[in-house]
């Protein structure tokens, strides 16, 4: 065969890559592969070291005595692919946990053979989902998770229980309402914080929840410098499991909102002066550590407190990890079917809490269970108003002032004229100096009265603001006292 008869090798490349491929684009434009039959899609421009979608085309084109073939054709065939792919249908990605059709959510078992689990409203099954159904992307924070074990009768569960320590069947019922959380792609899920004294076995706990999702390969991690590296992070898996915070800064503490309720960044594509590229991601997290200082009271608002105790008897990292890889499969089989229990319960949505879905979770698992959760989370709640009011003297200075306005009473100022007001009362007769970080103006104030209106709610202490023909003021409201039985706490 002449020269000028051979084809061209980023045809034969082209060719192949459309009868063993499926090829679509995701809303923000990437472009995937899928081999045909199998629920895994990866990006055809990434450049990792295993895995990636060039490599795998190379290789299928070895074994099927295609031929090798250089770079240039590679890349030639791969240009025209993606333009080609850049006009089909929109397909979305997901990681480890995906929405499906008919109301089932699947769960990624990260196996080579494309199982997953599959959830809907009859129950729980095995299966390999139809590649146009769910797409899966995999990176290498991708673990591998054992087949669930099917009817345990809630074995798993107390299996699990046994394993942590937490304080309690509060702390236990917000624990698995968590879990059955991460299982929802569309269930925004407050963030745990471990905490408990030294040697509470919070990293270790933290191991065991993360693991029920990720599999044995699953960690903690240690909490990154910077806001880009932490959404990097969080874009790369589902759940993300930062280990031992002391400290947030202002900065980090506003990222990990955006993590739990959802966020959308824009950043510049490489090598290129006007392209973007959208990170989009919404995923569980959760942190250990004793103390994370003063919480800024929208991040209270995300929070789950988890509070573990010392063991009583101690046991090596290897017994105890032997046994937990043990019984993974029965837990995973066990919380299965508590969320399918979960789901078909009918409860009403609590319309005075911030994370709405989770609250409605916890009233669902209520109704399945009577395990309490809705009660539990009002109560953790609470505990976390009072640390952000214990961490921030301008709010305890409001709550001193407001003791002098009478139940159903106003009190309207200009924010001005309330800084004059809070500074002196914080002064007192002692004329001591006003703390670092108080506010300097009556702007500062109101922006400040306006993050704490949250928390000063919760404490019957209301903030408004508004304009007259004079100016702008701030209004400060205690509500009338409720009757005795309907102002009594249900926790």
């Amino acid at each position: 065969m002449s020269e000028e008869e051979k084809t061209p090798a980023r045809e034969v490349i082209t060719e192949y890559a459309q009868e063993h491929f499926r090829y679509f684009r995701t809303g923000d434009g990437t472009v995937y592969a899928q081999k045909k039959g199998h629920p895994v899609a990866r990006p055809i421009r990434s450049q990792g070291t295993t895995g990636s979608h060039r490599q795998e085309l190379m290789v299928g084109l070895y074994r099927d005595g295609r031929g090798v073939f250089n770079g240039t054709a590679l890349k030639e065939a791969l240009d025209l692919i993606e333009a080609l792919a850049l006009t089909e249908d929109v397909q979305s990605v997901h990681i480890r946990v995906a929405p499906g059709f008919d109301g089932a959510t699947w769960l990624d078992l990260g196996r080579d053979d494309g199982q997953s689990v599959r959830i809907h409203p009859a129950g729980w099954e095995v299966t390999v989902p139809d590649p146009r159904e769910v797409c899966w992307r995999r990176t290498q924070l991708t673990g591998e998770l054992p087949v669930p074990v099917a009817d345990t009768d809630g074995k798993g569960i107390d299996l699990l229980l046994r394993l942590c320590n937490f304080a309690g069947p509060q702390t236990e019922c917000l624990a698995i309402a968590w879990l059955i959380g991460c299982l929802g792609p569309s269930v925004p899920v407050p963030a745990p914080f471990l905490t408990g004294p030294q040697g509470a076995g919070k990293s270790t706990g933290g191991r065991m929840l993360v693991r029920i999702i990720e599999g044995m390969s699953g960690d903690l991690r240690r909490a990154p410098t910077d806001e880009e590296n932490l959404t990097t992070t969080v874009a790369a898996g589902w759940v993300t499991a930062l280990d031992n915070l002391s400290h947030l800064t202002p900065a980090l503490s506003d990222a990990m909102c955006r993590i739990v309720t959802g966020a959308d960044d824009v950043k510049r594509a490489l090598f290129t002066d006007g392209d973007v590229f959208r990170i989009a991601y919404r995923r569980p997290l959760l942190m250990t550590g004793i103390d994370v200082g003063v919480i800024k009271p929208d991040f209270a608002e995300r929070l789950l407190p988890l509070r573990l105790e010392r063991p009583r008897v101690r046991r090596t990292e290897a017994e105890l990890w032997a046994e937990y890889a043990e019984v993974l499969p029965v837990v995973l089989g066990s919380l299965l079917d508590l969320t399918v229990k979960v789901r078909a319960a009918e409860a009403e949505t609590p319309t005075d809490l911030r994370m709405a879905d989770f609250a409605h979770l916890c009233a669902q698992l209520d109704a399945a269970t009577g395990l309490g959760a809705l009660a539990a989370y009002r109560q953790s709640l609470d505990d976390l108003n009072d640390d952000v009011i214990e961490g921030d003297l301008l709010a305890q200075t409001v709550l001193k002032h407001a003791e002098s306005i009478e139940p159903g009473g106003a009190q309207r100022m200009t924010s001005t004229e309330w800084l004059h007001c809070l500074s002196r009362l914080y002064n007192g007769d002692e004329l001591r100096p006003l703390p670092k970080g108080w506010p300097t103006t009556g702007k500062v104030l109101s922006d400040r009265l306006k993050r704490l209106q949250p928390t000063l709610a919760a404490r019957d202490v209301l903030i408004d603001s508004g304009r007259t023909s004079e100016g702008r003021y701030l209004e400060m409201t205690r509500p009338p006292n409720p009757p005795a039985d309907e102002g009594k706490r249900m926790f």
